[in-house]
């Protein structure tokens, strides 16, 4: 491995890319702004940084997966940050989900300092990084993208070159419109079959199976049944966030999204009551307020 990498931001997803990088042989730098973490990879091999500046310094390529814009535009674009640091032929990624605009001021960015920037977005969930299964949706120049596809294969299974700055932050977006949708859905078929009087394990179960079937109702009708909403997997306010950028993506495009603009008002409505940190699933939870009525596994003898 010839490449030396770093990685800026060891969150749930951050950090088992970051181990694959380094199983895969990468000579790998990692910052994160809590430290713990650093120091937990470093003891299996990766160098330990302090600072953004120290990456951008000792790296050919940089990856960063970073929680929200604000904390992408101040790693990436503030005076200490990755891109106005870069060297010339250096490549900074993007991991993170941001809107178009700040894609393209990344973007524009590099170009100044003679460096390159990947908007590369990925999908699939806390699972899907652990096993280097992810999808990598990579928009920008295909010299970089051929450059970083090592690194990238590594940690995904589905990487593609979508087309200019930009395009691989369009088709995470797209991507996102469609999961806010599917959550949103699988909420109100469970409680609708619940209701119904159906036992709802059976009524996921043969849905499940034919046309009515959604990677969200799989995942998120077992956390309805068993009333499982605080387990550490992708919080509503994180969906909330994403379905932000999407609204005002829509609006510049001029392209209207009506089931998007509902389940922005369904998610806003959720968090503004408290329920941001809980898992997706929880998006039933004022559904069923309003329902008079929970989704819930039937009782054995179906009391």
């Amino acid at each position: 491995m010839t490449e030396k990498i770093g990685f800026i931001g060891l969150g749930r997803m951050g950090l088992p890319m970051s181990y694959n990088l380094l199983r895969a042989g990468y000579d790998l730098t990692v910052h994160n702004r809590s430290q713990e973490k650093v120091r937990q990879i470093a003891d299996a091999g990766a160098t330990a940084a302090t600072s953004t500046a120290e990456v951008i310094a000792g790296c050919d390529i940089v990856l960063a997966c970073l929680p929200d814009v604000a904390t992408c535009e101040a790693v990436l674009l503030g005076d200490d940050g990755a891109l106005p640091n870069a060297r010339p032929g250096q490549i900074i990624v993007d991991h993170s989900t941001v809107g178009a605009s700040t894609s393209k001021a990344c973007a524009a960015a590099a170009e100044k300092r003679g460096a390159m920037f990947l908007d590369a977005p990925i999908s699939g969930g806390t699972e899907r990084a652990t096993d280097g299964t992810l999808t990598i949706m990579v928009g920008g120049p295909a010299e970089a993208y051929q450059r970083a596809l090592p690194a990238f294969d590594v940690m995904g299974a589905v990487v593609r070159h979508v087309g200019p700055t930009g395009s691989g932050t369009a088709a995470k977006l797209v991507n996102q419109l469609l999961v806010g949708i599917h959550m949103v859905a699988a909420a109100e078929a469970m409680l609708l079959g619940a209701k119904s009087g159906a036992d709802p394990a059976l009524v996921f179960e043969l849905v499940n199976s034919g046309w009515g079937q959604s990677f969200l109702l799989g995942r998120n009708a077992p956390a309805m049944l068993d009333r499982d909403f605080d387990g550490v997997r992708t919080q509503l306010r994180v969906f909330l966030k994403d379905l932000g950028l999407i609204q005002e993506m829509a609006r510049e495009l001029g392209t209207p999204i009506a089931a998007g603009d509902l389940a922005y008002k369904l998610l806003s409505e959720a968090v503004e009551r408290g329920l941001g940190d809980l898992d997706s699933a929880a998006i039933v939870l004022p559904m069923e307020e309003q329902a008079g009525f929970e989704v819930r596994r039937v009782a054995a003898g179906g009391d």
